[in-house]
């Protein structure tokens, strides 16, 4: 008889807000050719002799800004999230995290200690990035080749406009859209604009076509760009949000190349210079409250609007532990549980209920 499991993997923290901590968390991080994708060598040089001389200081003073007693606020989210989904399951669950820990190797020995040798690898990116969910599943299947050969690995297909998951992001920002405010701002991770032509299974569709977003394309089903597109439009037409009280950004960039705009930073400086007062901002790129949330958004953000003559500006927590984004997980695993280890990706993908534009 076989035995089933799940393996939740999240993109990971540095253990401690301390530089040398952060140092090692960044070098992991950026050393990975799927988020710095260039050639070995030249990578090496632009992290060691660019990055990692300075740029750890700053990170460990805004990760301090964020750090819990329990630790990192994605660990301990993700880890709760975990706790919470083995408590709905008959099967094992496990957290992994695609840098630092707990790390996929320690995951896969549990699994394998545990006898399992059927996994549902969920990563928690709703959206096909790269340097996030394909780093993570490749990174799981490395592991897992070496340290369980035999146990067969099935992935979940990217939810960015699946029903479970647009019913949990609008419920965890319900309390919030019923108040009084302006405008709504959809802030999603940036890529670098060639990460999506590398994703391009077509080679002839991303940032190449006219409105290739809003283009049918079989490339769409790895491209970050269009499938945010799709969550907020989901988003907009579930919560009943009007047309012009909404827009996109991408936030976080890194270096001198394109990446995707508007850029988070520059928007909120226009809405506010435009006359929007009371901002409400939401994340569904992250399932979890982290850096990036609480700290680029939530305090440097919020300085920014504000100081560029906005007087509210509000940031709607990430699905973290909200009831609905746990029954949206046990939903996946149950329908691997079923009959999904017998059907192919792409069956797979079409069972989970993609949300009606």
């Amino acid at each position: 008889m076989t035995k089933q499991g799940v393996l939740l993997i999240n993109l990971g923290s540095p253990d401690s807000p301390s530089v040398p901590a952060v140092r090692k968390y960044l070098r992991e991080f950026l050393m990975d050719g799927r988020v710095l994708d260039t050639p070995w060598p030249i990578r090496f040089g632009i992290v060691h002799f660019a990055i990692l001389p300075k740029r750890p200081k700053a990170s460990a003073h805004a990760y301090k800004s964020i750090w819990t007693t329990a630790g990192s606020p994605l660990v301990v989210t993700s880890k709760n999230l975990k706790g919470a989904l083995q408590a709905r399951l008959s099967i094992p669950v496990e957290l992994a995290m695609r840098h630092q820990s707990p790390s996929v190797a320690e995951a896969i020995n549990e699994l394998h200690y545990q006898g399992v040798d059927e996994l549902l690898v969920i990563p928690l990116f709703p959206h096909y990035a790269m340097s996030s969910y394909e780093s993570a599943v490749v990174r799981v299947r490395e592991v897992t080749a070496r340290q369980s050969p035999l146990m067969k690995i099935v992935v979940q297909p990217p939810y960015y406009n699946a029903l479970d998951y647009n019913n949990a992001l609008v419920a965890s920002a319900e309390d919030y859209i019923k108040r009084d405010f302006d405008h709504l701002l959809f802030s999603f991770h940036g890529i670098p604009e060639r990460h999506l032509r590398k994703s391009d299974t077509t080679g002839c569709h991303c940032l190449k076509v006219k409105n290739c977003c809003e283009t049918p394309s079989s490339a769409h089903a790895t491209c970050y760009r269009a499938q945010c597109f799709q969550t907020m439009k989901a988003f907009v037409k579930q919560a009943g949000i009007p047309e012009g009280k909404y827009s996109i950004a991408f936030q976080s960039r890194l270096g001198r190349d394109p990446w995707l705009t508007p850029y988070t930073d520059k928007e909120l400086e226009r809405l506010a210079r435009g006359g929007v007062k009371k901002l409400l901002v939401i994340c569904p790129a992250f399932v979890s409250d982290c850096l990036e949330t609480l700290e680029e958004i939530g305090m440097r953000g919020r300085e920014t609007f504000l100081h560029s003559g906005g007087t509210s500006d509000t940031m709607i927590p990430c699905l973290n532990e909200h009831p609905l984004w746990i029954v949206a997980l046990e939903n996946m695993t149950k329908r691997f549980m079923a009959d999904n280890v017998h059907q192919s990706p792409e069956e797979r993908r079409n069972s989970f209920q993609p949300v009606a534009i």
